[in-house]
């Protein structure tokens, strides 16, 4: 698939039709052409619309905070599905898992009992996703930790999330403005106002 107008294709140019039920998680890895980030909901496929400057440096500040703070039995990465049943397979932002989950470098997805956190970084075209549907789907899958970001005067605020596995809801711990300062599910201090720093 790609991100151009119909008038720009190929008059051969097919596009995916779902098959009766809707697409399965398998299928994300044998669709051909789809674009970079493409995921799955519900059994359909959802397209990543350009992403802005704050939400790509919210990555990266996250993703090497955590690294560089994660004990040696997790591991962080970014951008990279986790398969939750045979309908969703989501691509969290960031995504802190148990290291003995990487299977190597043609891996593309991760198990939920590997996940530890999932991390949004709400955009504009996620604003329902991120704060709805993908909380109920990793709760309901039981990933224990979640965070949600957002901006505030372009800095990110960060909405942390824990299992209850009661109720397999996630239960609001805390709203973290400038500095994400916590002991669960591992000690962490992340210099949030940090966000467009270079090194």
């Amino acid at each position: 698939m790609s991100a151009v107008r119909d008038s720009e294709l190929d008059d051969d140019y097919q596009w995916p039709r779902p098959p009766e039920g809707g697409w399965t998680a398998d299928d994300l890895d044998e669709l051909p052409n789809l674009p970079p980030h493409t995921e799955l909901i519900d059994g359909s496929l959802v397209f990543v619309s350009p992403q802005t400057n704050f939400h790509s440096r919210v990555i990266r500040l996250l993703d090497n905070a955590l690294l560089a703070q994660v004990p040696d039995e997790l591991d962080v990465i970014r951008e990279m599905t986790v398969k939750l049943n045979q309908r969703n397979r989501p691509e969290p932002d960031v995504l802190v898992f148990r290291a003995g989950a990487d299977t190597g470098p043609s891996q593309t997805w991760y198990r939920p009992e590997d996940v530890v956190i999932a991390i949004e970084v709400v955009s504009k075209d996620s604003v329902e996703r991120d704060r709805e549907a993908k909380p109920r789907k990793y709760a309901a899958a039981g990933i224990a930790h979640f965070w949600r970001v957002e901006e505030s005067d372009g800095l990110p605020v960060v909405y942390v999330y824990e299992l209850d596995a009661a109720t397999k809801a996630y239960v609001p711990m805390g709203i973290f403005h400038n500095r994400l300062k916590l002991t669960v599910p591992f000690p962490v201090d992340i210099d949030l106002t940090a966000v467009d720093r270079r090194r």
